[in-house]
């Protein structure tokens, strides 16, 4: 199939679409859990799925093994975000037990495990290749360091610390943005550091953010569930509890 589309939630089942028919072609069931997140790895070969506490990883093009060929654990608590560094080899979640762990797919154990001492909601890989960003219920933005294994940058937006429930870097790794729950958006901009070119291509850090803008995304009193900056890095996209 040329364009695969996966769903999953919380029935336990994993399908797999025919995007142009509709035609649902295949069907796994998750056996742990609902299904929080559904991530395909960089050459579309697996698919990660996000469940309470484990990740299990499918193969995509295998419509007769519908066993996962990879199960990851070391979270205790629901799986509530996750991604795959650009290269497919590590994988990267966050969960509401507080941790974001970095995966080395060649084993099943944890490489890095990090402390947000708060449920994550969000997490995302810069594209420095070098930091996490998470996203966490204590109203929260961190940077883990994944050279030196430290956070290295640690900011509240809001004084009042509403949920972060999205964080999220543009592309060209310049741009940062969270949302929080109460629909409030806030946009920074990420120092310039060229150490990193060489390797990642990209001459930006979290390290250091300057605020740009903050702004109402949806009505007060409506829930913000999610944001997503588009690939040319010009345009932020959000949902809510609005129906918009």
């Amino acid at each position: 199939m040329s364009v695969i589309l996966a769903t999953a939630g919380f029935d336990h089942k994993i399908r797999f679409w025919e995007a142009p028919s509709g035609i649902c072609s295949r069907t796994i069931r998750h056996p742990d859990s609902p299904v929080n997140r559904l991530e395909i790895t960089p050459d579309k070969q697996f698919l990660a799925a996000a469940g309470n506490p484990t990740i299990r990883l499918y193969e995509i093009n295998n419509a007769a093994n519908h066993n996962p060929v990879l199960t990851l654990e070391g979270h205790t608590g629901a799986v509530t975000s996750l991604g795959f560094q650009r290269d497919g080899r590590y994988l990267y979640s966050g969960s509401e037990d507080g941790a974001v762990i970095l995966w080395d797919l060649r084993s099943p154990n944890p490489s890095r495990k990090f402390d947000a001492k708060a449920a994550v909601n969000s997490v995302a890989l810069h594209p420095n290749q070098a930091q996490i960003l998470s996203a966490d219920q204590a109203g929260s933005v961190k940077v883990w360091d994944l050279g030196s294994s430290a956070c290295v940058n640690d900011v509240t937006p809001d004084p009042k610390a509403h949920s972060i429930q999205a964080v999220e870097v543009s592309e060209d790794g310049r741009t940062l943005v969270a949302a929080n729950s109460h629909a409030e958006v806030f946009v920074w901009t990420c120092a310039s550091a060229p150490e990193y070119v060489e390797s990642s291509g990209c001459a930006y850090s979290a390290s250091k953010l300057a605020p740009v803008t903050r702004f109402r995304a949806h009505p007060t009193g409506t829930y913000l569930t999610s944001a997503k900056i588009s690939p040319d890095c010009r345009t932020l996209v959000t949902t809510s509890s609005d129906r918009t």
